[in-house]
């Protein structure tokens, strides 16, 4: 496994970059302008072409510093839009306002927006229109992020990245909504899906046996890739088991072919919004599964939406992030809250090589209570260790990352996951530790005063074994970890008693 030094790494990657550079003023982050309140002057914001940094028309620099939004005590998956609010609403604009938050997450649905292809609900326009105007007034930019089944599946359902029929619907959708909303500088960007991931199963055989046809060409040609003399038969070969095997030919011709349907994807749906609006920006929110350093279970798990590859459709990437080696992280210790930022700053090392910005457009973690996700399997934790932890995921994360998006405004008891407590206001709309940490931090930025951490070494991501094997992953992520380590002069066996 090689090594590389974080400037050698940033080197290739400023030699790579055809349009953005990865980094800001030399490891220092370009301070973010606080939106001006007045509604009607918010400038559109762009992507500078000399840094990986976002700016706004008037040459402004421009961090997103956010959240996701959905209101407390509308069931989970929250209902944004059928039990919209808009006093409520009106209110924790101004809440966000006050905690500095610059850009809102929020999902549009199938169920409020697009029930039948070629249709807009005008209902579901109507309360985006009353969201807008709300944004405006508190100077907040709104990032929109497409369908979801949040409010239930379309009349079309059922719908998959591989189906032709859905992605011929969501290019009809996204050319509707960009043209009703080009001219509105309040949109941030257009994130096409939250976490999408390219199937894994026997409906997607005959799209499987035209790539391999045009792969190999003939049947001997795919035998001699696959070491499996008189065993196959072109345009009957099945779509393989999920197993874990380094290298594994048949699993890693599966997994490019994945990556093909997910390009495809992108970019057709990209090009439909361009299509109508050109200076929209576009980005999808990818899993953190879309980098194969931990793969649970197995390499189904892999999104198939590599940022490498997905960059060339796109202006800015995404990435979401929740610390999950081993489990779930449970505040235990020094090791163990290392080896989760150490995950962390391997994901978004890897989802910035190709240029471009990036948002973690998705971390926090729980804190103030016990959680009931996992079956109440996981211990309390204090509202300082959550808003400790968050502060660690933004300090560490900052050399490759140009904008960060909490996981919800509030708590969201009853939610089934970690958003019950991720919030930075209690669910009755106390602000919590992490929520003043947040506004801290965000203050922060505005002031051009956090600097970006130099790090050492670091091992480099061997890709086609992750998307084979769980084990490689598990072995990438250890020598990370080791590298982690030596930057802070800490023993990886040294254990701490890390309550707070």
């Amino acid at each position: 496994m090689g090594y590389i030094d974080r400037r050698d790494f940033i080197k290739n990657v400023l030699f790579a970059a055809t349009t953005n550079l990865v980094l800001c003023d030399g490891f220092t982050l370009a301070g973010s302008a606080a939106p001006p309140t007045n509604s009607k002057s918010l400038p559109k914001v762009t992507i500078s072409r000399t840094d990986r940094c976002f700016m706004t028309k008037d040459a402004r620099p421009f961090i997103p510093f956010g959240l996701t939004y959905y209101r407390p005590g509308t069931g989970w998956a929250p209902q944004v839009w059928k039990q919209f609010d808009a006093e409520a609403t009106r209110k924790d604009f101004g809440r966000m306002k006050a905690l500095e938050v610059n850009c809102v997450r929020v999902f549009l649905s199938y169920g409020s927006f697009y029930m039948d292809p070629g249709q807009l609900s005008t209902t579901g326009l109507a309360k985006f229109d009353q969201f807008l105007e709300m944004a405006e007034e508190a100077g907040i930019y709104v990032h929109v992020t497409g369908l979801s089944e949040w409010e239930g599946p379309p009349n079309w359902s059922p719908v998959a990245i591989e189906d032709e029929r859905t992605l011929q619907a969501l290019e009809s959708f996204w050319r509707l909504f960009a043209e009703k909303y080009g001219s509105r500088n309040v949109i941030l960007a257009y994130d096409l899906a939250n976490e999408p991931s390219v199937g894994w199963n026997e409906a997607m055989k005959p799209a499987w046996n035209t790539w391999l046809q045009k792969r190999y060409k003939t049947q001997q040609e795919l035998e001699r890739a696959w070491s499996r003399a008189n065993q196959l038969e072109l345009g009957t070969v099945p779509v393989p088991l999920s197993v874990n095997a380094p290298g594994n030919r048949e699993i890693l011709d599966f997994q490019n072919f994945r990556e093909e349907l997910a390009d495809e994807w992108t970019r057709r749906q990209a090009a439909a919004i361009k299509s109508v609006d050109p200076h929209a920006l576009v980005t999808v929110g990818a899993i953190q599964w879309s980098i194969p350093s931990l793969l649970p279970i197995g390499p189904q798990y892999y999104s198939g939406f590599r940022p490498g590859r997905q960059a060339k459709y796109l202006d800015f990437l995404e990435m979401h992030f929740y610390p999950l080696v081993n489990g779930a992280y449970e505040y235990r210790n020094r090791e163990e809250e290392a080896a989760n930022l150490a995950y962390l700053e391997g994901i978004v090392r890897e989802t910035a090589r190709p240029g471009k910005p990036v948002i973690l457009a998705e971390f926090g973690w729980y804190g103030g209570g016990k959680p009931n996700f996992d079956k109440g399997s996981h211990p309390f934790a204090s509202e300082g260790q959550q808003a400790r932890y968050c502060r660690q995921v933004v300090e560490t994360s900052k050399g490759f990352v140009s904008g960060w998006m909490n996981w919800g405004f509030y708590d969201h008891p009853g939610a089934g996951d970690v958003s019950e407590l991720t919030g930075l206001l209690t669910r009755d709309g106390k602000t919590k530790a992490w929520g003043k940490v947040f506004q801290d931090l965000a203050g922060k930025l505005n002031q051009r005063d956090l600097t970006a951490p130099r790090i050492g070494p670091r091992p480099n991501l061997d890709w086609d074994a992750c998307v084979t094997s769980v084990q490689a992953g598990k072995e990438f992520r250890q020598a990370y970890l080791r590298a982690f380590l030596a930057d802070e002069g800490l023993n990886s066996n040294e254990q701490h008693n890390w309550a707070i």
